[in-house]
């Protein structure tokens, strides 16, 4: 079992997938058996994805639990997954949120049930993939993998504009993708291997490390989504029903954030160092530009989709400070914003159930009628704006601390997405839950059902656990941390040293 663990944590929802298949009977039985059969699956895999984290040797920055078997022999491509501190967080990701999406579904979606949770398993598969493998034509479809059921999750199950956001979402995140696979094949012949970690240690020429660098970023940047290639994202937020835009908001962002961690930094080294500042840039408009932008909103859902590029704008200020401090603070920012706007969004589909629309004006002195509500709404925008004790805050806080070592206004600018952050939160939280009521279908919402109480309740737990104890996370994350940095400084210091002697000569 161990030997394959990570195999059976990628694969063990297609199993589910199957077994949704074979249904037979009438249309509510096979939807009510659907749901059934998704969620005891999500909740093994979820089993097998603890099972992983308590396998994983947290004093180890290698890749661990690796698994390879010959696929195109003849051409040097093979199966291959492995994990380290930097992705086994992500596994544990994607397999928590998965069981929380069925469920949060269970009543709200009532058409084609059976294939909507086969999207959610097949989607789970993807992800889960994506941060195991280490190859690169098995990473590229894995990442590419989750365009698909992503797609048909806000093209069926979306609002009134469903199809025009779902084909934007694709084309941006296709668009950029096809750049990537140019320059994973350029990689795959320069190295002889699409081994990822053969890849890692090869020492590409500088001028073809930019070009390499630029077709990477294209993708990731579109993924995560960085300014100004971010605007598919509100659409795609605003149009996907609840569960769609909690597992977009939770994990596909944070595949843009891996992917620089993965290959942009260690891969790239020297032209990482040379378009630092050109990222910087990107990041400090992004969170100061989007965060202003959110403040203009009227409908909930896209309040919470600007600050999500707000956030990652701090993401991937602390991914390219290459210091300890920048590179684990990224890595937590990106967890607790997997938690923290996954829950938000759920928070939103709390209110949609009732009403079905997201638009701030239609609600209004919730608190009266809806104080469970009111009190799990805040602790969430709390944790979203960085309160000390939730999970928010020691992302934020080590981030700025390694963007202040490399460049102190980097560091000021970005501090701003913070003061920012609190108002349009708290401007978004005064408007919806205290006042006067607006309407009296508001007034007469009910509060948190007992299935809504129960997929609230891990989510809390996770972000206080995450905030009040941080050394869990960043102790298997900072060996794996620290080898990047070493691999990168050094190919820094060989690349001045040739410099040097060519001087000499």
């Amino acid at each position: 079992m161990t030997s394959h663990i990570l195999s059976l944590v990628t694969f063990l929802p297609l199993a589910g997938v199957v077994a949704i298949l074979c249904l037979r009977g009438a249309d509510a039985d096979v939807a009510r058996n659907a749901r059934w059969i998704a969620l005891y699956v999500s909740l093994a895999d979820l089993a097998v994805a603890i099972g992983v984290w308590a396998l994983f040797d947290p004093s180890r920055g290698d890749f661990q639990m690796v698994e390879e078997a010959r696929w195109l022999p003849g051409f040097n491509i093979a199966y291959r997954v492995g994990i380290d501190g930097l992705s086994v967080f992500f596994v544990l990701l994607s397999s928590f949120l998965t069981p929380i999406c069925i469920v949060s579904a269970w009543t709200a979606v009532q058409n084609r049930v059976r294939e909507y949770m086969i999207a959610f398993l097949v989607l789970e598969t993807m992800m889960v993939g994506t941060f195991c493998a280490l190859d690169l034509f098995m990473f590229y479809m894995f990442f590419e993998g989750t365009l698909i059921p992503m797609f048909l999750i806000i093209g069926i199950w979306g609002g009134s504009r469903r199809v025009y956001s779902a084909f934007k979402f694709f084309l941006y995140t296709l668009l950029g993708s096809v750049l990537m696979l140019l320059a994973l094949i350029a990689v795959y012949y320069t190295t002889g291997s699409s081994d990822i970690r053969v890849a890692l240690d090869f020492a590409f020429p500088p001028a073809m490390q930019i070009w390499l660098w630029l077709a990477f970023f294209a993708s990731f940047a579109v993924k995560m989504p960085m300014w100004p290639v971010h605007t598919w994202l509100p659409d795609a937020h605003v149009e996907a029903p609840t569960a769609g835009s909690v597992i977009l908001a939770g994990v596909l962002l944070k595949m843009g954030g891996y992917g620089f961690i993965r290959f942009s930094l260690p891969m790239f080294p020297l032209a990482s160092e040379t378009l630092t500042p050109f990222v910087f840039t990107l990041s400090v408009v992004a969170i100061i530009y989007t965060s202003l932008v959110a403040l203009a909103q009227d409908d909930m859902k896209k309040v919470i989709a600007y600050s999500s590029v707000a956030h990652m704008g701090i993401v991937t200020t602390g991914i390219f400070t290459v210091t300890s401090e920048g590179l684990q603070g990224a890595m937590i920012q990106m967890l607790s914003h997997g938690v923290v706007s996954a829950a938000l969004f759920l928070v939103v589909g709390v209110v949609y159930d009732r009403l079905h629309t997201h638009e701030i004006a239609r609600f209004g002195g919730l608190a009266n009628n809806m104080p469970k509500y009111a009190a799990v709404f805040m602790f969430f925008m709390l944790a979203s704006i960085g309160l000390p004790g939730t999970s928010g805050f020691v992302g934020e806080f080590l981030s700025l601390i390694g963007a202040f070592q490399v460049n102190t206004w980097v560091a000021f600018l970005a501090t701003t997405g913070m003061i920012l952050s609190a108002c349009y939160m708290l401007y978004l939280y005064r408007r919806i839950i205290f006042g006067v009521f607006v309407h009296d279908d508001a007034r007469a919402m009910l509060d948190l059902s007992p299935r809504e109480v129960a997929i609230f309740a891990p989510v809390i737990v996770v972000a206080l656990w995450m905030g009040i104890y941080p050394a869990s996370f960043l102790r298997p994350i900072q060996p794996s941390v620290a080898n990047l940095i070493e691999h990168v400084q050094a190919s820094e210091r060989a690349h001045a040293a040739l410099l040097a002697a060519a001087t000499q000569r």
